[in-house]
């Protein structure tokens, strides 16, 4: 019998022994998990938007941002991580037919200006100086938190740039430019200040691919509508505007992202494709060197969407109120508005302090005309002492 006993203590022994690294296994791919959902990818968006171009022809330069302006909100990134820069206001041009509008396409369906647009920087706001100051956060402490870009090194960044440019430039207001080894310096500056994750950049302009040769900062994606040499064409001319309403490359780009919804397992490889020679008539090109991950695996919505973070549990938590609690605070609730006389209007201001106020003491500042007659009363006394042949002796 005793030896039965201390049979059965061994087997249970040498089966938790054999059974802990199994739990320890499973733990530390518990822990594994629970570190890699808090801590890989990023955790926020932001996206900064740049119309360059100024006067009336240029129209197409500011619905090409207002309309990925729209898609990045319609995907989930909120105002307060839009940094939104229009060099122009084409809604309140008087040549616009349609006044606070402002169309992508000529069937003249979508507003791209919206109820809601919160323009960051407006008019001669946008300059090269202030857009690098914007990347690198080097602004005047007084600057308010809507023309911030506000991120660190766990935000996922959208530039997107349109105006028009050369080989190496692009102008901003028909008066200076911005060079690709000044953008480049600025990236550079992004990512030794910690202030991005991963960044994807735009530019739609001619020889756009010009932008980003001089790239050389880690996890930059890049992407233009038009190589070294080639110009990028604009589309969809309307006779009423006057004006062609947008860029080929921006088109298709957004014409792809209507697409794409927030649970979208679409990837930047697919953005690639969405505008060919033949529809675009220039050669859209891009940059994935800098990159680390494989353009596949990076979801579109990695950077024209907004992270959300969600802990997935297996327990069930009832949502119903108890109903006793509810009505214990409703009635403590009715019990302190009855203790509380209401207040009029007028005794909510503090009327009898306005009205019984002193007036201010102002300083006293002789009349306008009394200084000049004094200098005048000075002069007659001058010259009726000492005459026009003295004055040789002052001046």
């Amino acid at each position: 019998m005793v030896d039965i006993c201390f049979l059965s203590r061994g087997l249970t022994t040498l089966a938790g022994l054999l059974l802990l690294p199994f739990g320890s296994l499973a733990a530390s791919q518990i822990e594994d998990q629970a570190e890699q959902f808090f801590r890989s990818g990023h955790t926020n968006n932001w996206a900064v938007l740049v119309c360059t171009s100024r006067f009336w022809f240029n129209y197409r330069h500011v619905a090409n941002t207002l309309s990925v302006y729209r898609s990045v909100k319609r995907l989930g990134i909120p105002d307060s991580h839009i940094v939104l820069m229009l060099a122009d206001d084409m809604a309140c041009n008087p040549r616009n037919p349609k006044p606070a509008t402002v169309y992508s396409h000529k069937n003249m369906e979508l507003n791209v200006y919206g109820d809601d647009v919160e323009v960051d920087y407006r008019s001669y706001e946008v300059t090269v100086e202030n857009f690098l100051r914007v990347l690198t956060g080097r602004i005047p402490s007084s600057t308010p938190r809507s023309k911030r870009l506000l991120s660190d090194d766990r935000s996922n960044i959208l530039i997107y740039m349109t105006g028009h440019g050369g080989n190496g430039f692009l102008k901003f207001q028909d008066s200076e430019e911005i060079t690709n080894i000044e953008l480049a310096d600025a990236f550079e500056q992004m990512w030794q200040k910690r202030r991005y994750n991963e960044l994807l950049f735009i530019i739609d302009t001619c020889q756009g691919a010009s932008m980003y040769e001089r790239f050389y900062s880690p996890n930059i994606m890049a992407l233009a509508s038009s190589q070294v040499g080639e110009d990028s064409l604009s589309h969809q001319p309307d006779p009423a505007v006057g004006v062609h309403l947008m860029d080929r490359y921006t088109f298709y780009v957004l014409e792809f992202l209507e697409e794409i919804n927030p649970a979208s397992q679409t990837n930047m490889n697919d953005l690639f494709q969405v505008c060919p020679k033949s529809l675009c008539v220039s050669t859209p090109g891009h940059r994935t060197d800098l990159f680390q991950r494989d353009p596949k695996n990076v979801l579109i919505t990695d950077f024209f969407g907004s992270v959300r973070k969600v802990e997935i549990t297996t327990e069930t938590i009832s949502l119903q109120p108890d109903s006793g609690v509810v009505e214990s605070s409703y009635k403590k609730d009715q019990m302190v508005e009855e203790l509380m006389e209401p207040l009029k209007y007028a005794e909510q201001l503090p009327v009898a302090q306005i009205i019984h106020q002193k007036p201010k003491l102002k300083d006293w500042h002789p009349p306008g005309g009394f200084i000049l007659g004094l200098w005048a009363l000075i002069i007659m006394v001058f010259f009726k002492t000492y005459g026009i042949k003295h004055m040789k002796f002052i001046f």
